[in-house]
């Protein structure tokens, strides 16, 4: 919550807002579907009678090549100001040099470390007239709807000592997994609560045949199972999972683990929508703020630098993000709820960008009683479903 007088006073300057959203548009295509989603947001804001303000910050390559660092120490201060942030993406072939000092991802990393965004949400489900977009056979995926919970601060990409090194016999790399059960049990039982509000189910995935960090984190997620005796645990090792997703991901309702795992399986688990565009996340601490958790809202997708600007851009998984954020973050539980039917009603209507157009070009997709469409029109057919 802000309770700084420069917070207040950065409420009165936009007309005593109900909510401050920090926006982070990034690179490619982030500055297209931020702006659809921000017109989105206000248009559901108008609907239900609450006012929204936005400010805006650098983070990513646009950062580097404008300031030399991924995001500045003062864009992290406005940051803190807000009720919650909206990311479009960052990085892209430019700035692609693993080696750099300065990358755009530092800017995440940033993100969450000052926050304390240890909770990473990706919900995954299948609109049925997208079924056939899915790599998947239609009948694999009737009745999928998975939330993947990933520890998002700790693991091998925090751990230290990390690094390369020349030895008398070669080079030598060293990355370092440590977890500490204070880190698993509170995503634990983030798990746990949103499992409660689903189907009672809770898949934790390890690696707990090979890795002691896997063992450590078996048995501190089985003594917060017992504090939820509702919730049925299950445990998986991860291989096992990565194979039940690609044949029956219906099996699962909640799936909860580590960052490096959790990084992998849900990036496999967004193939099944037919189209990263489609699908949203959330990254959430332990803040809070006047009406939900303080989070970072942004799509699962990357920068797409060729399409950027072009008007290509499927602009539904940062549009889903923004409802999340008005769930979660805002406390519209209303307004999120006809954001996401209102993309489902644009869809049924027949509307696809390229992404899940698959081979069809215009003529064939009217053909298909589909119509072909840009990120400005596809956005037009949700406000337009909101507003009705």
């Amino acid at each position: 919550m802000k309770t700084s007088a420069a917070a207040l006073a950065e409420r009165a300057a936009h007309g005593e807002a109900d909510h401050l959203i920090v926006t982070i548009p990034g690179d490619g295509v982030g500055p297209d579907v931020v702006a659809a989603t921000r017109r989105v947001l206000d248009a559901a804001a108008a609907k239900f009678r609450f006012h929204l303000a936005w400010r805006e910050i650098e983070a990513g390559g646009c950062a580097i090549d404008a300031h030399g660092v991924a995001i500045r120490d003062a864009d992290l201060d406005l940051a803190a100001t807000a009720d919650a942030l909206l990311l479009g993406a960052v990085g892209g072939p430019k700035w692609d040099n693993p080696n750099a000092s300065v990358r755009p991802e530092q800017a995440l990393f940033a993100l969450r470390t000052r926050f304390n965004l240890f909770a990473n949400l990706r919900p995954v489900s299948i609109l049925p007239e997208l079924i056939g977009s899915s790599p998947l056979k239609a009948e694999r995926l009737q009745g999928v709807d998975m939330l993947v919970v990933r520890e998002l601060t700790g693991g091998l990409y925090f751990g230290t000592p990390s690094g390369e090194e020349t030895t008398s016999t070669g080079r030598r790399a060293v990355d370092t997994l440590p977890y500490h059960e204070d880190e698993i049990r509170r995503i634990a039982v983030v798990a746990f609560e949103l499992a409660r509000k689903r189907r009672n189910r809770v898949a934790s995935v390890d690696k707990a045949n090979v890795l002691a960090t896997s063992r450590l984190w078996r048995k501190v997620v089985t003594e917060v199972g017992t504090e939820y005796p509702d919730v049925a645990l299950e445990h998986r090792l991860v291989d096992s999972t990565a194979m039940l997703l690609a044949t029956w991901p219906a099996t699962f309702d909640v799936i909860v683990t580590e960052n490096l795992f959790g990084d992998i399986l849900s990036d496999e688990a967004a193939v099944l929508a037919g189209s990263l565009g489609m699908l949203p996340s959330a990254s959430l601490g332990e803040r809070r703020t006047a009406s939900g958790t303080f989070g970072l809202y942004e799509p699962i997708h990357g920068s797409a630098p060729d399409i950027a600007g072009k008007n290509l851009a499927n602009p539904i998984g940062t549009i889903l993000s923004g409802a999340m954020m008005l769930r979660e973050s805002l406390g519209r539980p209303a307004a999120a709820a006809a954001v996401e039917a209102a993309v489902a009603t644009a869809v049924r209507s027949g509307i696809r960008t390229a992404d899940l157009a698959g081979a069809l070009d215009a003529a064939g997709a009217r053909a298909a009683g589909l119509r072909l469409v840009g990120t400005r029109e596809a956005t037009d057919a949700i406000v337009e479903a909101l507003l009705a």
